[in-house]
């Protein structure tokens, strides 16, 4: 699944830097976050080290700035948008806090979880990390889920409200017995729950040197990509 999700965002980013004139790639991309923002919900409910893991995500965000402001702001200096990487430091973060309100129990569970859905989407607004505060609330979403008896119901409302309702973007017109309407491109953001309803909760092959691997995939690539489109193309 982090193979599939790598390459799926590696189109995307293709698609916005070297290949600008092939809209499927974006059309394609659109299934990678949602599988991130999953493998970050199921990262932090098997991790024993949560400090390990959010310093992680942390030091390679910090190091992934550089390349991101060069492709997204063609500049090394870019304040007005973050990595994904920061988008998924928030989200553990809420997801520490609604953890530590379902230890608790009671009522706590549910005020921590609605203070960790506002709060994130604050944060995620204010510091203009990548999707935003929606980014991270697609984490809790997947974090809810995992609880619920119909939790791939939830699932596949909650990933239509996000991405076909409140972010909006690119509408694909489509024409159906005399009816005429329009599509959003971000709406095939849903799609990613294919792959992941097939997740069967085991580890997948790869040790450390993987892991790491998935991690540096991030920074290389964008920076490659970036040093293309400006310097070469």
């Amino acid at each position: 699944m982090k193979l599939l999700a790598m390459a799926l965002m590696l189109c995307d980013h293709m698609w916005a830097t070297v290949i600008p004139g092939a809209a499927w790639m974006t059309s394609i991309g659109r299934l990678a976050f949602p599988i991130f923002a999953f493998q970050i919900a199921e990262g932090f409910a098997r991790t024993h080290h949560f400090k390990g893991y959010l310093g992680r995500i942390f030091l390679f965000a910090l190091i992934s700035e550089i390349p991101f402001n060069l492709m997204y702001g063609g500049n090394v200096i870019y304040p007005f948008h973050q990595n994904v990487l920061f988008t998924f430091c928030l989200a553990l973060l809420m997801l520490r806090l609604t953890r530590a309100g379902a230890e608790k129990g009671g009522l706590w569970r549910y005020l921590t979880l609605g203070v960790a859905c506002w709060l994130g989407y604050v944060l995620g607004q204010l510091s203009m990390v990548d999707y935003g505060g929606l980014g991270v609330l697609t984490v809790l979403l997947f974090w809810v889920c995992r609880e619920l008896p119909f939790g791939w119901l939830a699932e596949l409302a909650g990933l239509w409200i996000i991405n076909g309702v409140l972010m909006g973007g690119m509408q694909f017109p489509i024409s159906l017995g005399g009816l005429e309407f329009s599509f959003p491109q971000q709406g095939l953001a849903v799609l990613a729950l294919l792959p992941i309803w097939m997740y069967n909760g085991r580890r997948g092959p790869g040790g450390r040197g993987f892991q790491y691997f998935c991690y540096a995939f991030y920074p290389v690539h964008i920076l490659i990509l970036a040093v293309l489109w400006i310097y070469i193309l």
